[in-house]
């Protein structure tokens, strides 16, 4: 299956000390610039629902991180620092500009730890049910619960996914980690998941897909166990921060983001109804809407003329 991306998409590749993919979303000449991470497993193909709803105001960009989507590790570590790191050169190489970061699940972690090392760079930042700690003691869904503790053991985790590819077709792979992350994927417009299904059987094979994806996963666990970091990074981002969560959220659970926003009551939260982890795929005219009010709030776009 071949997938013809709407004219205003542009696949781009640049290189970053190895070959790295973007979607270029076009958008309004002269507006601010947006760049999209998106999460664990996921690639730049996560934003295109929520990406030409934003262009009319400003100029979208999504990259594929290390190890994901279309980007080779070729050589680079997949893991969340070395990520960062690939976005702070995306950003300075590409972008050229300051961007406001839009970072979803594991990329809102990277975006949020590249606004605190590299402030200069980050204009803002919103926070799409971003990987977060939990507090000690706090309740997770079962079957997230079980996948992470099969990833993070050496040697079952690598057999777990060998076993998933071979009994999943790349569509049921989509399918059923859109079922994990959505309360209703049938939502996603058609097209968008074709993206996401035609990505899948180009990765299928791929034999190092599954070693880049565990050790980015590991990566996450040991961010959120280990959490000192972390929570200082969070608190040293000035940047303005807009945090949206889904209130069904099974990975991340909407009392983790009310907790963490608590902490730092600067942030401004957002709580997307009958929403699970991914809004901006889900529901993304609610979070284009979002976005937009709070930007012009932060005089990042204009306010509409009167």
């Amino acid at each position: 299956m071949t997938v013809r991306l709407p004219e205003t998409i542009r696949s781009r590749t640049v290189d970053l000390d190895g070959l790295t993919h973007y979607l270029d979303f076009g958008g309004k000449p002269g507006g601010p610039l947006v760049v999209c991470v998106h999460g664990l497993g996921g690639a730049a193909w996560n934003w295109a629902a929520l990406a030409p709803r934003l262009t009319d105001h400003a100029r979208v960009l999504a990259v594929d991180l290390a190890g994901h989507g279309r980007t080779p590790a070729a050589g680079r570590r997949t893991t969340v620092p070395a990520n960062r790191r690939l976005l702070d050169r995306f950003l300075g190489d590409v972008a050229g500009e300051p961007a406001v970061l839009i970072g979803n699940s594991m990329g809102g972690a990277i975006s949020l730890l590249e606004a605190a090392a590299a402030p200069e760079l980050v204009r803002g930042l919103v926070l799409v049910d971003p990987a977060l700690p939990r507090p000690l003691l706090s309740r997770i869904d079962a079957r997230v619960a079980a996948q992470f503790a099969l990833m993070s053991l050496p040697g079952l985790g690598e057999a777990v996914l060998s076993r998933r590819r071979q009994r999943l077709t790349p569509e049921q792979q989509v399918r059923e980690t859109l079922a994990l992350c959505c309360v209703d994927s049938s939502r996603i417009p058609a097209d968008v998941v074709a993206m996401g299904i035609e990505l899948a059987g180009e990765r299928a094979g791929d034999r190092y897909a599954a070693a880049d994806f565990l050790t980015a996963a590991r990566s996450v666990v040991k961010l959120l166990t280990r959490s000192g970091r972390y929570v200082e990074a969070m608190r040293a981002v000035r940047a303005p921060v807009l945090l949206v969560h889904g209130d069904q959220d099974r990975l991340v659970p909407l009392r983790v983001a009310r907790s963490v926003a608590a902490a730092n009551p600067t942030w401004q939260l957002e709580i997307a109804r009958d929403t699970g982890h991914v809004p901006q795929l889900e529901q993304p005219e609610w979070t284009a809407g979002v976005v937009l009010r709070w930007m012009r709030a932060q005089a990042l776009i204009a306010a509409p003329r009167s």
